[in-house]
């Protein structure tokens, strides 16, 4: 059975509202200029050290406030998934302006409802990058537990 586009809109409307209000969040900041290639280099090698110093292998990429890839690498004998997971996560810290932590603990304590939202990530790992109080970008790692891979990017982003 198809559905007016206006029903499916109204829903993804509803959906997102909910969102914002069970995170209990304070408005999200504005968008910056996008991240430089030299800053996401800057982030990527921070965040690759600290995850080589736990022996960690990981995947991580940079994107800008669109989501798009700006840079990415990952370690040998990273897991194949974690390739795309990284960027995924990188992309909803960027485009919606919050960690992928916050979807995870939304779906555990109200349902899975936002994962009707396109590209959510529920899995710690994603963080937006800020400069200025705005966003410029997002940094996504995968390879090891949520709470390592949002480690891993926090340490990239105290390099900046």
């Amino acid at each position: 059975m198809k559905r007016p586009v206006n029903v499916v809109l109204g829903t993804c409307v509803l959906s997102v509202a909910a969102f914002a209000v069970q995170a209990g969040e304070a408005p999200r900041p504005e968008y910056g200029p996008d991240i430089t290639i030299e800053q996401a280099k800057k982030i990527a090698t921070a965040t690759l050290a600290e995850c080589a110093a736990n022996k960690w292998n990981v995947a991580v990429a940079v994107v800008n406030t669109h989501g798009s890839l700006v840079y990415y690498e990952r370690m040998n004998n990273t897991q194949s998934a974690s390739a795309q997971i990284a960027v995924d996560k990188a992309k909803v810290g960027a485009m919606y302006r919050r960690t992928t932590r916050v979807f995870a603990d939304v779906i555990a304590k109200a349902g899975p409802a936002v994962m009707t939202l396109p590209g959510v990530v529920a899995s710690p790992g994603g963080v937006p990058i800020m400069s200025g109080g705005r966003v410029i970008g997002g940094v996504g790692v995968s390879g090891v537990t949520g709470d390592q891979d949002e480690q891993c990017a926090m340490a990239g982003l105290k390099a900046m």
